[in-house]
């Protein structure tokens, strides 16, 4: 770069220069880093809200009988806990991880886009509050309270529904702004702002992990942003897009709903998928296997993940054509998952192992993610999944699915990157101490949970039959245990902002990639002049 991009900004000082301090240097900044921050920051203060209102369904099933709550509050805790934590929780984390490293993993200075960088982050809080106010203010005793549709917000219930639902329809075009103008962000520096010589297919996985959720997110938001504006127009302006009795027809939003709702799976997992790579690389003083292959996979899995959408609407009197079409092609997108499970083992395979606490998290994503995965093939068979679908086995499945790959998956990534943000290595008594309970927690509370499905619980029930107390009463206890363990984790990241022993600019033994190659922490503009890539 031939110009100066420092502005005075002493290196390896974020708050020298000419920033004033405290909130407006915040609400102004530009800088990746910074970004990324406010980014992982507000995701965590949303898993924080998002596990509170789930834990307290968790303590109104401990035992049969409405112990705590309504009914009606009841749906409205379990519909907020999905939408907080897939939209205000897992996402932004994942866009914090590319914030922060995906200009240091390609070797660029900052994001393409650093306007609209902060501009995508600034959309969210607004739409946290929104999504969340009528649940404040409903325990207040003012209006209906929140969206309690479940997260799937299907007609007619979204049309019927209190003005929660208009709250969390404005919080969701907020959030999918947000969402593409990230994405935008990421494509837009990936394509331009590569160090000279990285090829694509040179480039980290991390950043084609990233590229594919952004191709993802670019293409199915505005669907579903079009699908909430129709609800939308269905409850004020007498249109019957989703409304049986005036001629439309609910299982449209459905497949509007859907359309979005899988691929929202794969953009959760796609980010970790290439960090994971990363970690597993490190700790095992091996290159990746299978690097090519693994590309491959990211875009056969983005390609498959926008035309498998309707295997959540076998129950919904789909024809017969269909439901083989979407049985099968459901089943065919577990090859390429497999790919990067194969590569993923075989990284591992007669690797120097040694277990950090980033590699046990990145392990631990690996076998539970992998029985999220069988539980899915099991799903997806059409003739079977009557007996599971709105049972607590999907419950389950769905949160081995997502908890491996949104929270774990991110830990590994935090840990592992972690010496880098704060040039400190971190606490690793913490860290396993983190890992083992929240390993433990998470499979008590979900294990029962494919048990009493199995059996014919359904989900979104607040009181149940007797014979599924006792698998309850563990799952309870679980979740409570899952619940702490992200207590370590952020006592953890605290104590070693503050400090700890010095990292170095490799700060683990086996770690590749550019960002290694810079001081730790990092300085405010890593690259000035760009790396050569040989």
């Amino acid at each position: 770069m031939a110009h100066d991009m420092s502005h005075g900004i002493p290196h390896g000082d974020s708050h020298g220069g000419h920033y004033s301090g405290g909130f407006i240097r915040w609400l102004e900044t530009t800088n990746h880093k910074d970004i990324g921050i406010m980014y992982l920051i507000f995701g965590f203060v949303m898993l924080f809200i998002g596990g509170a209102m789930i834990l307290a369904v968790r303590a109104e099933l401990f035992q049969p009988g409405l112990q705590l709550m309504q009914p009606e509050f009841f749906n409205q805790l379990i519909t907020l806990h999905g939408l907080v934590m897939v939209f205000g929780f897992a996402m932004p984390v994942a866009t914090g991880l590319a914030n922060y490293m995906l200009p240091m993993v390609i070797g660029a200075p900052d994001m393409a886009l650093p306007r609209l960088n902060n501009w995508g982050f600034w959309i969210l809080p607004p739409a946290a509050i929104m999504l969340t106010l009528p649940f404040f203010l409903g325990i207040f005793g003012v209006g209906p309270g929140a969206v309690d549709t479940g997260w799937t917000l299907y007609a007619p219930l979204s049309i019927q529904s209190g003005w929660g639902m208009d709250f969390a329809i404005f919080a969701i075009h907020m959030l999918g702004v947000s969402s593409i103008l990230g994405s935008i962000n990421v494509i837009v520096t990936i394509v331009n702002m590569r160090a000279p010589g990285m090829t694509l297919m040179k480039m980290p996985l991390f950043a084609h992990g990233f590229l594919m959720t952004a191709v993802l997110l670019i293409t199915i938001m505005p669907v579903f942003a079009g699908g909430v504006t129709m609800v939308l127009m269905d409850r004020h302006f007498d249109t019957h897009f989703f409304n049986a009795a005036g001629g439309g027809d609910p299982v449209l939003w459905q497949h509007i709903f859907w359309f979005m709702g899988h691929p929202e799976v794969y953009v959760l997992l796609l980010p970790i998928a290439g960090a994971i790579p990363h970690v597993l690389s490190a700790f095992t003083r091996k290159p990746t296997y299978g690097y090519k292959a693994q590309v491959y996979a990211f875009w056969a899995i983005a390609g498959l993940g926008v035309i498998v959408w309707a295997h959540h609407m076998f129950t919904s009197g789909m024809s017969i054509g269909s439901q083989i079409y979407f049985m099968y092609i459901t089943m065919a997108i577990s090859f390429p998952l497999a790919v990067l499970f194969f590569c993923w083992i075989a990284s591992v395979w007669k690797g120097s192992m040694t277990f950090e606490t980033p590699m046990l998290f990145a392990l631990g994503f690996l076998v539970l993610f992998g029985w999220g995965g069988l539980t899915g093939l099991a799903l997806s068979d059409a003739a079977a999944d009557p007996q599971y679908h709105n049972a607590y086995f999907l419950v389950a499945h769905f949160h081995y699915a997502f908890y491996p790959s949104a929270v774990m998956g991110a830990m590994a990534a935090i840990y592992y990157w972690l010496p880098k943000w704060t040039g400190h290595m971190l606490d690793e008594s913490l860290g396993k101490w983190h890992f083992w309970v929240a390993v433990v927690g998470f499979n008590i509370t979900f294990i029962p949970q494919f048990f009493v499905g199995l059996a014919g619980m359904p989900r979104r029930i607040p009181d149940y039959p007797l014979m599924f107390a006792e698998w309850n009463m563990i799952s309870s206890v679980g979740a409570f245990i899952l619940g702490a363990s992200h207590l370590i984790f952020v006592y953890n990241v605290i104590k070693n902002i503050r400090g700890g022993e010095k990292a170095q600019d490799k700060a683990w033994e086996g770690a590749e990639g550019l960002e290694w190659t810079v001081p730790s922490p990092a300085p405010y503009h890593t690259f000035e002049t760009p790396p050569e890539i040989k």
